[in-house]
């Protein structure tokens, strides 16, 4: 039987994270939380608990993670949400370009308008732009976030 030849970044992997056997891969098509189990109310936020909820994923491996809400339905979907909430969040900071583009057709729509070009409307709208979408990923982040 021949010996595999492993390359160095193979070799600090297994020394790293261990040896881990490859997993069957899961009949389903989509994630699952296979157990949610509640473990306490909360005491600051009055109506709130906290749950374990245990999520099978596509390779097989089974991992554990807390969520809050009203009831489990609740706490399943702040839980999609802030897992969403975390993938945007991890595009827009590779793609800051993308976040820059965004920004010069935010301050270049008025622009494109010729009737408020001259008039004091222009920077107001500028200026309220950027406040309304301040005030909207605020609200976002105190939804998702809401009851921990």
């Amino acid at each position: 039987m021949a010996i595999k030849n492993r390359t160095l970044n193979e070799i600090r992997q297994v020394k790293t994270y261990g040896y881990k056997p490859p997993m069957k891969k899961s009949k389903y098509e989509r994630r699952r939380a296979i157990d949610c189990k509640l473990l306490k109310k909360s005491e600051t936020h009055k109506g709130y608990c906290k749950y374990m909820i245990t999520i099978a994923e596509l390779d097989g491996t089974i991992h554990k993670q807390p969520a809050y809400g009203k009831d489990m339905q609740d706490a399943l979907s702040r839980l999609m949400k802030q897992e969403l909430t975390v993938k945007v969040e991890r595009k827009l900071e590779t793609n800051t370009g993308l976040i820059f583009l965004a920004w010069l057709v935010i301050m270049g729509l008025p622009a494109m308008n010729g009737t408020i070009q001259n008039s004091p409307w222009f920077l107001a709208y500028v200026f309220g732009s950027v406040i309304v979408l301040g005030i909207v990923a605020t609200l976002w982040y105190s939804h998702v976030n809401k009851g921990k």
